[in-house]
This record gives C-alpha cells, sequence and structure tokens, in this order.
C-alpha cells in the first residue's frame, strides 16, 4: 500500500469514529476522490472487518462496535530472544 492510501484510510477511520463524516458524496469530495473511490475504500476496510455501518439521520458512516481501524504501515522486527 502507498502512504497515500494509508493516510486516507487513517482519515476514513478518523471521520467514522467521531461520526462526521457526511453523505458518501460530502466524504468523497472531502477527501478529494470518486464516489466509485470512496466506495472501494469503504468496502477495503469492511473486508478487513471494519463493522462500518451508514446512519441516514446522522448523515454519517459510524461504527456497529466501538473501535479503530489499523492498518500496517511500517515493518517491525521481532527481537531475537538469547538462547544458551
Amino acid at each position: 500500500m502507498t502512504i497515500d492510501i494509508l493516510y486516507r484510510l487513517k482519515h476514513i477511520d478518523n471521520l467514522i469514529r467521531i461520526k462526521g463524516t457526511g453523505t458518501p458524496d460530502q466524504l468523497a469530495h472531502r477527501l478529494g476522490m470518486s464516489r466509485r473511490s470512496l466506495f472501494d475504500y469503504l468496502n477495503l476496510m469492511k473486508e478487513y472487518g471494519a463493522p462500518i455501518k451508514y446512519c441516514s439521520q446522522r448523515q454519517s458512516y459510524y461504527y456497529e462496535t466501538e473501535g479503530r481501524f489499523m492498518a500496517m504501515c511500517a515493518f517491525k522486527e521481532e527481537a531475537q530472544e538469547l538462547t544458551m
């Protein structure tokens, strides 16, 4: 994944957690992408387990359960155990 994709996923996650996405059109505009691309991102997040729902009354996406979307953005080497 590129840094741009990770940044957008993080931004979408933040807006979903505060229930401040707005409508799909508003969110796509805010992120500088097409509505179709937005749905691709949301579907990707759902494929990785994000319980994303949409509330038509609040006009915002939200997570059905509390949490956050975590995308791996770096490799971290595990510490090697010393053996004797």
